[in-house]
């Protein structure tokens, strides 16, 4: 049996919620009291260590009828991964197209798809970065004991089924599931694909606004954890798990989605992208890219980012003598972008919804020729970038590409070829 109420959320972030799918189910004042209503068992859910700091502190505490302890023996399994093995550094400019649909039946797990990470996969540290297509639901549950993953659909809908209930998630929205949180990906269209960030490090929180003040940006009120659904199935289950980047199974008797009720800040949780408010220049020059940021994973060092989730999206540009697209720069973070929809402002073409790109530590990029010689030559009225929405994956350790993102054919062989018309203009 499943629980019937139609999927609902709560919303705020690093809040503190509860919910209940049957009434008296969440224990009052208590914990893990000796006998929980229901029969349910008391489980608690931790994302970080015991110690942490109050404000650091992620953790849940889940009732439900089955503990996760009530597993049999996970075995190895074949990696649904194609060719996780790092390629040599490669300090080059890359760029991918979409991948394709398969044709065969592939479901999210099957269809994961890694392009670059930090380190060998068997060693999580940093992040890893996937794409994914899809085109039938999962019939199996997963969780990730290697980090939290970071989801950006760029087609088709899905309906995450995770432990502590449903969420619906369409292009132009995100969610995170955290690490060790059991879920499943069904879709709501006939095929899917997007992109992963498997964050290994501090868990994703919002940045600091600094001189910005109180408001700006990601707003808290616009995440949403969902209520509490559950299934009281008694039948076999296939439950993967992917620890330091192989693949293990095991098969229930239950269905792992039985919490009735819970309580916490270690939540799964969605956000759509067209609620961020956009703050920009209203004089001259234009501000770095961290003033997109919707995200971050933070390191030890104040305001270098393990992982940072960054989007271009559809704003006004009026500032006064200014060259407005993206400036050429070198950087000493990593960067992967992709597209969601539309166009992106430094490149004509080249760069399509599905694709991404790749820049490396101190690897010079920016606008591509023709961008350039129309964005110099342009009138400085008021302009609006609309029907658009690209990201950033930035991070503080180098990212290697996979032997598949080197491999596959979705690799453009003349990425360098967009900057070859910017010639010398220099008149002495």
């Amino acid at each position: 049996m499943t629980t019937e109420h139609s999927i609902g959320y709560q919303s705020g972030f690093g809040n503190e919620f509860s919910s209940e799918a049957i009434e008296g189910a969440l224990p009052v004042g208590q914990n893990s009291p000796q006998r929980v209503a229901h029969g349910l068992y008391a489980e608690l859910f931790s994302g970080t260590a015991f110690t942490m700091p109050r404000h650091e502190s992620r953790r849940t505490w889940m009732y439900r009828i089955r503990p996760s302890a009530a597993h049999p023996t996970f075995k190895a399994i074949g990696s649904p991964i194609p060719l996780t093995t790092l390629a040599p550094a490669n300090p080059n400019r890359l760029r991918w197209e979409a991948l394709d649909i398969p044709s065969e039946p592939t479901d999210f797990i099957d269809g994961l798809r890694a392009m670059v990470a930090n380190s060998s996969l068997d060693r999580p540290n940093g992040i890893t970065v996937y794409h994914y297509v899809a085109n039938r639901s999962m019939e199996r549950a997963f969780y990730s004991a290697d980090g939290e993953m970071l989801i950006v659909p760029q087609q088709g809908r899905l309906l995450l089924v995770t432990e502590l209930g449903r969420i619906e998630l369409m292009p132009l929205e995100i969610a995170v599931v955290p690490r060790g949180l059991k879920f499943k990906v069904e879709l709501l269209d006939s095929t899917a694909r997007g992109y992963v960030a498997e964050n290994h490090s501090a868990p994703l929180r919002l940045p600091d606004l600094g001189p910005i003040g109180s408001n700006g940006l990601a707003n808290p009120r616009d995440f949403l954890t969902p209520n509490a659904w559950f299934e009281k199935n008694q039948g076999p289950t296939r439950l993967v798990q992917k620890f330091l980047g192989s693949f293990w199974e095991a098969e229930l008797d239950h269905s792992p989605f039985d919490v009735v009720a819970w309580h916490g800040n270690n939540v799964p949780y969605k956000y759509d992208l067209r609620h961020f408010n956009t703050i920009g220049s209203i004089s001259f020059d234009h501000p770095d890219p961290s003033i997109f940021t919707v995200l971050t994973s933070p390191t030890s060092v104040p305001g270098l980012a393990n992982l940072d989730f960054v989007i271009f999206p559809p704003r006004w540009l009026v500032a006064e003598n200014t060259f407005r697209p993206p400036w050429f720069h070198r950087n000493l973070m990593n960067e992967y972008m992709g597209l969601i929809e539309g166009e992106y402002d430094a490149k004509a073409d080249g760069f399509t919804p599905g694709g991404s790109s790749l820049h490396s530590c101190m690897s010079a990029h920016g606008p591509d020729a023709q961008t350039s010689e129309r964005a110099m030559a342009a009138s400085l009225e008021p302009q609006k970038i609309d029907g658009t929405m690209a990201f950033m994956f930035e991070t503080s350790q180098v990212l290697r590409a996979t032997e598949f993102a080197m491999t596959t054919s979705a690799l453009q062989k003349n990425y360098d070829a967009c900057w070859e018309g910017l010639a010398g203009k220099f008149d002495n």
